[in-house]
């Protein structure tokens, strides 16, 4: 026969299994938001930062960067940057292209994931205008010039870390967008049934 010391043992196991349950749910939907927002912080894993401006100082010092694109096998667009390198003063706004092409017979859309190499030069890369903030449709056959704004923080010349750094690659690599194609695909299909109601 249970006692009643017994029973309210049972549910103080169970209240702490349950509240364990869903501390464990709670922590796994908040996992991808914290990572996202302590690589923006850090610059870990060569995660940049936005910002709206430069900060104002512009060292004499000038620091390179190149630009790397990639696709995706499931994307069917042509991505490059129009031009490989650029070379400007740490602090200095600088500012580039892209270009996309929709090589294939349909309608697409894209999103673009980034990083830079060093990672750690993350911290100090900020991007004031990007394409990769939004996802990107093309028409088939579309080809657009998608332009990226940035500057490299002069605080990277005291970063120990750094020092002698020279060269900062930013990457892009397209991804197909199935969200944004599935909204569209359904906001197709309820045009085309309002219409056949009319």
């Amino acid at each position: 026969m249970t006692t009643r010391a017994d029973s309210s043992a049972h549910l103080k196991v169970a209240a702490i299994c349950a509240g364990v349950t869903f501390g464990m749910l709670g922590m796994a939907y908040a996992a991808v938001p914290l990572y996202q927002w302590f690589c923006q912080v850090t610059g870990y894993a060569g995660t940049t930062q936005r910002a709206e401006a430069p900060t104002g100082t512009v060292l004499d010092k000038t620091i390179t960067i190149r630009f790397d694109a990639n696709t995706s096998n499931e994307l069917n667009w042509d991505f490059a940057p129009k031009e490989r390198a650029v070379t400007l003063k740490i602090g200095e706004k600088g500012q580039t292209a892209y270009t996309a092409s929709n090589i294939s017979s349909d309608r697409s859309f894209g999103t673009a994931t980034f990083n830079v190499t060093p990672g750690i030069a993350g911290a100090y890369f900020n991007k004031i205008e990007c394409f990769c903030f939004t996802e990107q449709e093309l028409a088939a056959g579309q080809s657009v010039d998608m332009p990226v704004i940035f500057f490299v923080d002069p605080d990277i010349v005291n970063d120990p870390l750094l020092k002698g750094t020279n060269t900062i690659t930013l990457s892009y690599t397209f991804f197909p967008d199935d969200e944004a194609e599935a909204a569209a695909q359904a906001a197709l299909k309820a045009g085309e049934n309002s219409k056949s109601r009319l």
